[in-house]
């Protein structure tokens, strides 16, 4: 198991503005578009001032044989700690009766934290910025036509940078 590690500082917004964050949704089962729609509707409540990306049909990666799935992201400002955003997360997936037999399996519902402000989050069940967010589309274009600017704590570029250079030749 990996350690439990939090950058110090990062995981709160002494403001009082909440922290920025950034949802990535996604389904392949069912109606997507309902499930997606779903989710929106329900993310008001545990995020303030959010906006939320065109809808973006792609083609599995990195599993199995599935149906395509439609994708887009949600920006907005987190009123709870990252454990209790994702908590709620999976919540909303639980509602919209998502079910995991399997690493990779098919979803009514897919709802992953990519960004909690400048927090770089490692433990068990909790994992931000998201691992493998740099490397997918159809998470960096969703969250590039709502958020360019918002920054990747790690590496220090912008949606827009990270999705430019993924765009560069010799990359996907």
């Amino acid at each position: 198991m990996a350690p439990s590690s939090i950058r110090a500082g990062s995981a709160t917004d002494p403001s009082g503005a909440g922290v920025p964050v950034a949802v990535a949704l996604g389904s392949n089962l069912g109606d997507r578009a309902a499930h997606l729609a779903f989710a929106i509707a329900r993310l008001p409540s545990l995020l303030d001032d959010v906006r939320v990306s065109s809808f973006h049909e792609t083609d599995p990666e990195g599993v199995p044989d599935q149906p395509r799935f439609l994708n887009a992201v949600a920006v907005g400002r987190a009123r709870l700690p990252a454990p209790e955003t994702i908590e709620r997360l999976l919540a909303i997936e639980r509602e919209r009766g998502r079910e995991r037999p399997f690493r990779g399996a098919p979803r009514t519902l897919d709802l992953d934290l990519v960004l909690y402000g400048q927090a770089v989050i490692d433990r068990p069940g909790l994992q931000v910025p998201h691992p493998r967010f740099r490397e997918r589309r159809f998470v960096l274009a969703p969250l590039s036509e709502i958020a360019p600017d918002l920054p990747d704590p790690v590496t220090g570029l912008t949606a827009g940078d990270l999705l430019r250079r993924l765009d560069q030749p010799g990359r996907r």
